[in-house]
């Protein structure tokens, strides 16, 4: 790593200690050249699959939109904002330890609705109608009948 005062290649760790609940690496390092010291913080990148939708187009994963479904879903419900919160980092979690580039849109909804039947059935019920496009009363019984 390059010294932030001299611009100099020549550096040293002279200590390391991990904080933010073991997610972040502190460095203290110190320059060889100017002997100035100075502090680096190394954290994981982690790349989030892009979404192949239906027609075709591939987007980037966004977080917000995510939240955004399973709390529309969820509006008026007696529903914790934690265990949504809970359910948007499962939902992450999964995508991360499968470790593609890609995810289809259809699996990515199926794994909201696994959440959503986890945490309040009447927003899996609202989810599904929408995400599955019933076309009939039947369909929308079916439904029903699943979260038996």
């Amino acid at each position: 790593m390059k010294c932030l005062f001299c611009r100099d290649d020549d550096t040293q760790v002279i200590d390391s200690r991990v904080n933010d609940e073991g997610r972040v690496i502190r460095r203290r390092r110190e320059c060889k050249s100017c002997q100035r010291r100075f502090t680096t913080y190394e954290h994981p990148e982690l790349s989030l699959p892009y979404v192949i939708k239906q027609d075709g187009k591939r987007e980037e994963f966004n977080q917000e939109k995510l939240l955004h479904s399973l709390t529309r879903a969820l509006h008026k419900r007696p529903v914790p904002v934690e265990n949504v919160d809970k359910a948007v980092e499962d939902i992450l979690s999964k995508l991360l330890a499968k470790g593609e580039r890609e995810i289809n849109s259809r699996d990515l909804g199926e794994s909201v609705m696994y959440e959503l039947k986890k945490l309040d059935k009447i927003a899996y019920i609202r989810f599904a109608s929408v995400y599955r496009s019933f076309s009939d009363v039947e369909e929308f019984s079916d439904a029903i009948k699943d979260l038996d």
